[in-house]
């Protein structure tokens, strides 16, 4: 079978068994604040479990994209160096929302590998919980029974926490789970040796194919577990894993899902692939690495994750930067190379994830931009490496931290350049430096969030759209947050008008009062689909009855952006073209950012265009048309735009300006009528990406203010310019005139510098052998200076040329020193070395190379002190050597 015939098979499967088949959520989680990328196909589904929200179907089932390189779950440093480790991979999951439970998900998983997938049964062994007395919880026999039905007893194993009980993460929704191996190994290995004793044995050739999961606890922040609502079923099948055994191959980079990646690498590189176990090749490693890595970086940017400098977007920069290393080391690509992958990506996985096929050109881009970037570092890095200073033979350990921090080497990179001259590097002190600044990233992250005090089970409603202010409610939870050490407090109401920060807009702010205690609400945050208010402190009586009120002229601020935001996505479209789409915003009441795809800057008639159509649809006071709870088929077929990248229900909230002009899916709040916006302004546009631009924009009354300020600056250039009717004319007369004053004066400065070139050269003596001469010149020109200086060590062999000069109140001192005394080691003279001791007297710094260096002080009145201490340092330096 194929790789999509396998893929169908499974979710036919589960959909003959009354399971709805839904999509893959973006592998960038958005919506959960504990998790940065999708690491489990049960991510979407934790609503679910904790009772936070209603399954409108109680079985679903899924292939979901994931990726796990951070956290708990982290498998990045082991791509590539075996055939079965992955950063990006399917799930392929079926879920039971409190519907069935332990005894169909065993007979379901049975029939499918069996009868529908044709797996040898006499291959199969199951691993059950063996219980921890230490947390109260039994021995999984309940399991163990079901599976008794269909595989021997010595076929059906007792596994401990780490492999048999299954946790998201610190906290959440946990429980015992069945794994489920099969036997790869040839007969004659099998005969020789029992497959119960290679479970959970790493390279052993009995691999984990499956894992039924049975969520019934949650962990709390104390370590403690409660039992959830209902019981459920959460299942993940590694589809790559699943692939490799239906296709009789010993690796998942053996199978068709990267075969035809891993061909057209062997065909631009030049390198043959000689397969996933030769853990010596380093250039199967290589291709293993960037085969794995490309798929990671293409579908997080596809679905809207650049990459960056921080958070998600520093991770898949990451991914990038350790592909191209790999590419560059060990299959010499020097130029870039990864983007010219994506062609037969888009062509192998384009039809089951169209958001692929539907970008390729833009991802292909923002690959090839970040690859030559960083190939430039590289470089760069290398040109460091060769500087370094090493003791006996070993490369320090902070060094090598260096080139890995700030070059992205990685220590294995570090080590074969080392090799190749003959070194060896201090890998105990790199290891010391990473741990580091892994303790520093720690403490600076640390957050450490408590359990929910759960009042009531009610699930929360915001009712934000149509009011901004609610009596009556109740608080359903609350808890304590401290960030640094720092407590943040939150707490959930049954219902608030109250919008938390999602789809790039910010949340409100405002108060609520709880009995007679009033508390500020500093923010309002979305977690998953939990609104959660950050107050100034938690109420005396949580249960009493609750006011709220949002900071109304805020959410009209912000409401104004957001819809501007919408005008501003629609004129993109109407002026640079459709391609032109949201790849993300960020709303806030004094601004607004937009990031949208275009592969050049707009010129300053399409900017002046787009402005132009918004202003036009805001005066034309068109009204809002709100759709909400659209069933999502009806949404696609109305044609509203949908982003990739984001996370959509069942049911959908659709506004419209006009169905002609704009139409979007949005859960985010809007004014009644565009002519509240009163006006619109772009305030910059600018690059983000390749084949990323970003606009940022006000709406309003910032709008107002942001006219008036440049007006008032405008006034005030006028005033300068004596009332002049060409403002714009005279500041570029004076420009030209200030050029012309420039070059005059550089003249004279050249001049100065002849006539005391003569004065200067009366002026050197002899010390032990060394034409010295350190004088204060009355110069200020930076260049002059160092032109002068260098003539005069040119025309004096053995010549040490110390120039001080003063200009508006700060001190310069300019270095040259004669190519044959320069130098490092004994004897010789350093001049970045000694420029560095003599900036001491202007309370300054500087440096340079042996021959000349410069520095700069705040107290020209330490120059003397200058002079006198280089005559000495000479003096004793040239009468030693």
């Amino acid at each position: 079978m194929t790789a999509t015939e396998i893929r169908r098979a499974f979710l036919d499967f589960f959909r003959e068994k009354d399971h709805k088949i839904v999509p893959s959520a973006p592998i960038v989680n958005k919506d959960d604040p504990s998790l940065m990328f999708t690491n489990a196909g049960m991510n979407q589904f934790k609503d679910y479990f904790l009772g936070d929200r209603v399954p409108d179907k109680r079985r679903v089932a899924d292939t979901q994209k994931c990726m796990r390189v951070s956290g708990k779950h982290n498998d990045l440093d082991d791509v590539g160096r075996d055939g079965t480790h992955h950063t990006m991979f399917e799930m392929l999951g079926n879920w039971s929302f409190g519907d069935y439970f332990k005894d169909e998900a065993i007979a379901w998983s049975w029939e499918l590998l069996t009868d529908r997938l044709g797996i040898d049964p006499d291959r199969l062994y199951a691993t059950i919980f063996e219980g921890a007395p230490d947390e109260g919880i039994p021995v999984d026999d309940e399991a163990r029974q079901f599976w008794l039905r269909y595989l021997p007893e010595d076929r059906v194993l007792y596994g401990n926490k780490k492999d048999n009980f299954w946790e998201m993460g610190e906290t959440g929704p946990c429980g015992p789970c069945t794994e489920i191996h099969v036997d790869l190994r040839p007969d004659e290995a099998r005969a020789a040796t029992s497959g119960r004793e290679l479970v959970n044995v790493d390279g052993s050739g009995v691999v984990e194919i499956w894992n039924n999961v049975f969520i019934q606890f949650n962990r709390r922040a104390d370590g403690s577990l409660g039992n959830l609502p209902e019981r459920h079923v959460d299942t993940g099948m590694g589809f790559e894993r699943l692939c490799m055994v239906l296709q009789g191959k010993d690796a998942t980079y053996d199978t068709d899902i990267f075969t035809p990646i891993l061909a057209e690498i062997e065909r631009l590189s030049g390198h043959r692939y000689g397969g996933s176990y030769a853990p010596d090749a380093q250039s199967d490693m290589a291709m293993r690495v960037v085969a794995d890595h490309l798929r990671a970086v293409a579908f997080t940017i596809a679905d809207g994750q650049l990459p960056g400098s921080g958070g998600a977007g520093y991770v898949v920069r990451r991914i990038l930067r350790r592909a191209v290393r790999y590419a560059y080391s060990f299959l010499g690509q020097q130029q870039p190379f990864m983007h010219k992958l994506m062609p037969v990506l888009v062509r192998e996985m384009g039809h089951a994830f169209p958001e692929l096929a539907r970008q390729h050109e833009q991802i292909e881009r923002i690959i090839q931009s970040e690859e030559r970037s960083f190939l430039q570092t590289l470089e760069n890095g290398l040109q460091r490496f060769a500087a370094l200073e090493t003791t006996g033979g070993t490369i320090n350990g902070r060094d090598a931290f260096e080139l890995y921090d700030t070059f992205g080497f990685p220590i294995d990179l570090t080590r074969l350049l080392a090799e190749e001259r003959g070194l060896s590097v201090d890998e105990a002190g790199f290891r010391a430096a990473l741990q580091e600044q892994k303790d520093r990233s720690r403490r600076d992250a640390a957050k450490e969030v408590g359990d929910w005090t759960v009042l009531s089970d009610e699930p929360s409603v915001f009712i934000g759209y149509d009011v901004l202010s609610d009596a009556g409610a109740r608080i359903t939870k609350y808890r304590t947050v401290k960030v640094k050490d720092k407590p943040q407090y939150q707490l959930v109401l049954d219902r608030t008008p109250f919008y938390g920060e999602s789809g790039g807009q910010a949340g409100d702010r405002g108060r609520i009062r709880v009995g007679e205690e009033m508390l500020q609400v500093t923010d309002t945050q979305k977690e998953n689909d939990l609104t959660v208010h950050v107050v100034d402190r938690l109420p005396a009586d949580p249960q009493g009855e609750v006011y709220s009120e949002v900071t109304a002229l805020e959410r009209q601020a912000v409401s104004n952006n957001h819809t501007a935001a919408h005008l501003l996505h629609a004129a993109l479209h109407a002026v640079l073209g459709k391609h032109a789409v949201q790849k993300g915003q960020d709303v806030r009441a004094g601004k607004f950012r937009f990031d949208f795809s275009h592969f050049e800057r707009p010129t300053d008639e399409e900017l002046q265009r787009i402005e132009q159509l918004v202003n036009e649809k805001i005066r034309a006071n068109i009204p809002l048309l709100e759709q909400r709870d659209v069933p999502i088929a009806e949404a696609r077929n109305s044609g509203a735009m949908m982003l990739f990248g984001e996370k959509y229900g069942d049911t959908v909230r659709i506004i419209t300006f006009d169905p002609e002009f704009s139409s979007e899916l949005c859960g985010g709040t809007h004014v009644k009528y565009t002519g509240e916006l009163g006006l619109f302004k772009i305030t910059s546009e600018s690059a983000l990406a390749a084949g990323i631009r970003r606009i940022e924009g006000v709406s309003g009354q910032a709008a107002e203010r942001y006219v008036n300020d440049r007006l008032g600056t405008l006034e005030e250039v006028r005033g300068l310019l004596k009332g002049n009717p060409s403002p714009a004319d005279a500041v570029r007369n004076l420009q030209e005139e200030n050029r012309q004053l420039k070059k005059e004066l550089d003249k004279l400065q050249a001049e100065r510098a002849g006539d005391l070139k003569g004065e200067l050269e009366s002026a050197f003596e002899d010390l032990n052998g060394v034409r010295f001469l350190a004088q204060k010149v009355p110069l200020s020109d930076a260049a002059a200076i160092k032109n002068l200086a260098f003539q005069l060590t040119g025309e004096n062999d053995n010549a040490f040329v110390l120039l001080a000069s003063e200009d508006d109140g700060k001190a310069l001192l300019t270095l040259a020193i004669s190519k044959g005394l320069a130098g490092k080691g004994e004897g010789a003279l350093d001049a970045g070395a000694l420029i560095r001791e003599l900036a001491r007297h202007i309370r300054g710094g500087g440096g340079g190379q042996p021959f000349f260096a410069t520095a700069g002080g705040k107290e020209p009145g330490g120059i003397p002190a200058v002079l006198v201490q280089a005559r000495e340092q000479v003096g004793q330096l040239a009468a030693s050597s």
